[in-house]
């Protein structure tokens, strides 16, 4: 895609046929940054503009990354109106014991997410 003087690429494009939008992957060999949601935004937004068809509905992004942080993925996607997602790949599949911890460790955050936001909204009630 050109946009102003240079070149740009996105790595994977496809279109979906049953949500009726492009798909846009970008792949990143590093931890999430929000630099690279802000170029991912930019090729959404041009795709949005100039290659979108009547009656497609607006593309998605996805960025997969080797690591992120879920704090900064939050603040950096928090403003952004495009379909924008993040998510970790891994080069290789882990052992069954590691995913055994990853998901026993995920399901201990989302545990710990989901009391924390009850304690909130019994909190917000009482006051």
């Amino acid at each position: 895609m050109l946009i102003g003087d240079k070149y740009y690429f996105v790595d994977l494009v496809f279109y979906h046929r049953i949500l009726k939008c492009h798909v846009l992957v970008d792949l990143k060999l590093e931890e999430f940054t929000h630099e690279n949601i802000g170029q991912l935004n930019t090729y959404v937004s041009w795709f949005d503009k100039h290659v979108r068809e009547p009656g497609d509905n607006p593309p998605i992004g996805i960025l997969l990354c080797t690591e992120k942080d879920y704090a900064l993925v939050q603040y950096a996607l928090a403003a952004m109106d495009n379909s924008l997602f993040v998510s970790k790949y891994q080069l290789q599949l882990p052992t069954p014991e590691v995913l055994k911890q990853q998901l026993e460790a995920e399901r201990r955050r989302l545990e710990a997410e989901l009391e924390s936001s009850i304690e909130q909204q019994e909190k917000d009630f009482h006051e």
